[in-house]
């Protein structure tokens, strides 16, 4: 039982987590005009990735270890393969930001000037990290009180 209490907070904690890094990461990039500033941009998008690997390892481990309701309560909940399209959504948006922040880290590496011409679409792809994240936490909720279910399949 506390295992369970214990990494559902993990979860909903690194949602949070999230939440602030991907704020922070747009912020950031929205005010990255010299390398610099970058610093700030670094921080925030590993923190991101920190968060984003506590919550796919505490969701898979809830999901798969026999901490909850189990794979075959999921993978039949309707709202469940909502929040795993929003994740897919998420990752698929994460892929030129991410290669994009390590080029820039490579540049300031080998003492050259990062290009930062894409530093606005890169906090553009963030909002909208932002906005899929917060629809995850509306999916997860329902999911976990039986929405979409059956009446008295839960």
């Amino acid at each position: 039982m506390l295992v369970r209490w214990l990494l559902a907070a993990l979860h909903l904690l690194a949602y949070g987590f999230a939440l602030a890094s991907i704020l922070r990461r747009t912020w950031s990039l929205r005010r990255a005009s010299v390398p610099a500033a970058l610093r700030s941009v670094f921080r925030a998008d590993s923190r991101w990735g920190i968060a984003a690997l506590v919550l796919i390892v505490t969701g898979l481990m809830r999901m798969f270890g026999s901490y909850e309701k189990g794979a075959d309560y999921y993978l039949h909940q309707p709202l469940f393969h909502v929040k795993m399209t929003l994740l897919v959504l998420i990752l698929i948006l994460e892929v030129p930001t991410m290669l994009g922040l390590m080029r820039w880290r490579a540049s300031i590496r080998s003492g050259a000037a990062p290009n930062l011409k894409k530093a606005r679409s890169y906090a553009h792809f963030s909002v909208i990290q932002t906005v899929l994240l917060v629809l995850m936490v509306f999916a997860a909720t329902g999911m976990a009180r039986g929405i979409g279910l059956p009446a008295g399949a839960v």
